[in-house]
């Protein structure tokens, strides 16, 4: 089963002076005003805040297709849309879903990261710019995982950063590509999923086919907002918002 095309179960999540404006039954425009550094903005577009985990919406075989354009080339922070298990909770991004316990990632999405951003754990994957990319992990228990949170203030020491950091791509599987395309003209995006494979395709032409196969379930997401997260190779853990000189837009039409 998939999702369903009814979108009328997404939900509007934005930051004072970010707006999610409806233009259509199914296209919207997710703005966030100009402002400065360590000031986080975001507007966002889910299916999943008000769920468990356990009952988000999407399953393989599944299908999405979303029209998009960006406001900006060059914008700083983060945007895109897709299908994840918000695994970020209590506190660990920003944009973290509160009062859910954290699981490991589970993605596939087209996401779109400025510098300095570094979102992947393998060395020979791009970490920043237009990317379509997938993360598969264990089904770990999110009460297991919350074990190991003394062993977060280890990721302020770079040695034991870089050794925590082998560890996880161990245990979490991922795959991307670079985009070679300007954001600011429409596009036409699709997802496929499958049991045992994902596709994405921009404008009918394949960018990435790949047997890293997120566990079910996830849910649909579409965001644009101004943080940057780094777990590079070096170990220097960092995460913050960025300034945005301008007002800055996502606009979506969900097919």
């Amino acid at each position: 089963m998939n999702g369903g095309t009814d979108w009328s179960t997404m939900r509007v999540r934005h930051k004072p002076g970010a707006a999610v404006e409806r233009l259509g039954a199914a296209h919207w425009r997710l703005v966030i005003p100009a402002g400065p550094p360590d000031d986080f903005r975001i507007a966002q577009l889910d299916d999943y805040s008000r769920l468990y985990r356990r009952h988000l919406r999407w399953r393989p075989p599944a299908h999405l297709a979303v029209r998009a354009r960006a406001s900006s080339r060059g914008l700083a922070g983060t945007w895109g849309f897709g299908w994840w298990n918000d695994p970020f909770s209590l506190g660990l991004g920003k944009g973290a879903t509160k009062g859910r316990l954290p699981a490991l990632p589970q993605t596939a999405w087209f996401f779109h990261a400025s510098p300095p951003n570094h979102l992947t754990l393998r060395d020979d994957l791009p970490h920043d710019g237009m990317l379509a990319a997938a993360f598969r992990s264990p089904a770990v228990p999110s009460e297991l995982l919350t074990l190991g949170a003394p062993l977060l203030p280890l990721l302020a020491l770079p040695p034991a950063a870089r050794l925590l950091r082998r560890l996880a791509r161990r245990l979490i599987t991922e795959d991307g590509r670079r985009l070679d395309l300007d954001p600011t003209a429409w596009h036409d995006y699709r997802l496929d999923w499958w049991p045992d494979g994902l596709r994405l395709s921009v404008d009918g032409e394949v960018c990435l086919e790949t047997n890293v196969s997120p566990r079910a379930p996830m849910g649909l997401v579409l965001w644009i907002d101004n943080q940057y997260a780094a777990y590079p190779p070096t170990g220097r853990v960092r995460q913050g918002a960025l300034a945005t000189p301008e007002p800055a837009w996502l606009e979506v039409i969900l097919g």
